[in-house]
């Protein structure tokens, strides 16, 4: 949640940066640090599915799960 937070906050920025009509350079290097913040957030996120909801399921005998994990790899690695 605190990720989520900063990233939230990064957002506003940028959007205060917008509405003040700072130097879009500037702007495109906020964009692009929480576009690494996100994807940062995307991958420990992702880490944390598969060693517990995925790992779990497939002890379980519930192997639909790895197709659900390979359709939400092919849409997050867009």
């Amino acid at each position: 949640m605190n990720r989520l937070s900063r990233i939230e906050g990064q957002v506003r920025g940028i959007k205060r940066m917008v509405e003040r009509d700072c130097y879009c350079p500037d702007i495109l290097i906020q964009v692009s640090a929480v576009n690494a913040a996100l994807n940062s957030f995307n991958k420990k996120l992702l880490s944390n599915h598969i060693r517990t909801c995925v790992a779990e399921d497939i002890r379980n005998g519930n192997e639909d799960t790895i197709e659900e994990l390979v359709t939400v790899l092919q849409k997050v690695m867009k």
